[in-house]
């Protein structure tokens, strides 16, 4: 699961690395990683029926997934990796409020608490690095979008294969960007569509080993991973991201005191909300084993 992070980690690096605006490379990052995960369902003879139903709710996901990509490389584009992968750490957050709205349930005053701290983190950025505006206004869009396909997903990644579902949410996005390329190079028309052959390498390397190799290691640990460990794990892909920047593109002198102390009380926030996951895993369980004791006498 390290590694499986450690590999997302490198996609805001590469997003940077990649001459391309941010809707042309998601265009090939999502075509790219869909041919690569065809020929391994099809290797691996994945593929289960699905009815037409099914196959628009993979479309609608993909589609949230493919404007969440656009909207986190846009933020590199207009600020920088640093600031994208800070605003992606309150993606956690954002479930807490967005999930009680979809699913009808109680909101945590806990949980709002914390997302409060997220919140004022984030202004701290934002007032402290005015001049990335644009950036951090698009990297909270994608913290709000992957939350909104996290909890989308949930009603479904368990009845199919993993990586069949990747595949045609993948897939559905690349269909839904090529449907809008037209409308997108209209406003835009001085976009460049043709990757450098340098982009292109780093595309490959984005599709196959962040997206392809890094979900296929993180469905693996899953196995024998507790839901507590995952997140935990899980929230370190904005700490591995930002070191990397720092080490290839020395993001730590373009940024001030405003960021070190928006992205602490974002730090905060998310241990505070990864600890109160556990504590409730652990209350849940000990009332699961005391039912199971009850039965037992």
């Amino acid at each position: 699961m390290h590694v499986a992070v450690f590999l997302w980690g490198f996609t805001g690096i590469l997003g940077r690395a990649i001459s391309l605006q941010e809707y042309p490379l998601v265009w090939y990052r999502t075509g790219i990683t869909a041919i690569i995960f065809y020929f391994i369902l099809h290797y691996r003879k994945e593929f289960v029926p699905i009815s037409r139903s099914e196959l628009l709710r993979f479309a609608r996901i993909g589609s949230v997934i493919s404007i969440h990509w656009v909207a986190f490389y846009g933020s590199i584009k207009y600020a920088n990796a640093s600031i994208a992968l800070t605003c992606l750490a309150t993606a956690g957050i954002f479930t807490a409020i967005i999930e009680p709205i979809v699913l009808k349930t109680k909101f945590s005053l806990k949980e709002m608490s914390i997302g409060f701290i997220a919140l004022i983190g984030m202004y701290f950025i934002y007032h402290f690095e005015i001049r990335y505006a644009i950036g951090i206004g698009l990297g909270i869009l994608a913290s709000v979008l992957s939350s909104v396909f996290t909890i989308m997903n949930k009603k479904i990644v368990n009845d199919y294969p993993a990586r069949m579902v990747a595949f045609y949410e993948i897939g559905s996005g690349f269909i839904f960007l090529s449907l809008l390329l037209p409308i997108y190079l209209y406003y835009f028309p001085q976009t460049r569509l043709m990757p450098t052959t340098s982009d292109f390498g780093y595309l490959f390397i984005l599709s196959l080993c962040c997206t392809v190799w890094g979900q296929s290691l993180a469905l693996s640990a899953l196995k024998k991973l507790s839901s507590f460990t995952t997140i935990l794990m899980v929230n370190l892909e904005p700490v591995y991201g930002i070191f990397l920047a720092i080490l290839f593109y020395h993001e730590n002198k373009d940024l001030g005191i405003g960021f070190y102390i928006g992205i602490s009380l974002i730090a905060c926030s998310v241990l505070l909300h990864t600890l109160g996951m556990s504590w409730k895993n652990n209350r849940t369980r000990k009332q699961n084993l005391g039912n199971e004791i009850e039965i037992g006498l």
